[in-house]
């Protein structure tokens, strides 16, 4: 569900740590987007991570 379509770049885990240096578990979601990309003349819609979409416009293959 909380997953790159193109990248699979997913969540992880991991740790707050306090001044006090109490350890309690923390989870880092993607910044996922959801948006449409033509494939092969078809228009597909799929949930992509910001650094993804940013890769498809630096190689131009996504305009907005």
């Amino acid at each position: 569900m909380n997953k790159c379509e193109l990248t699979g770049k997913g969540k992880q885990f991991g740790n707050n740590v306090s001044f006090s240096q109490r350890h309690t578990k923390k989870i880092w979601r993607p910044n996922l987007q959801t948006k449409t990309v033509t494939i092969n003349g078809q228009k597909v819609t799929m949930k992509l991570s910001t650094q993804a979409i940013r890769t498809l416009k630096k190689k131009e293959l996504i305009n907005s």
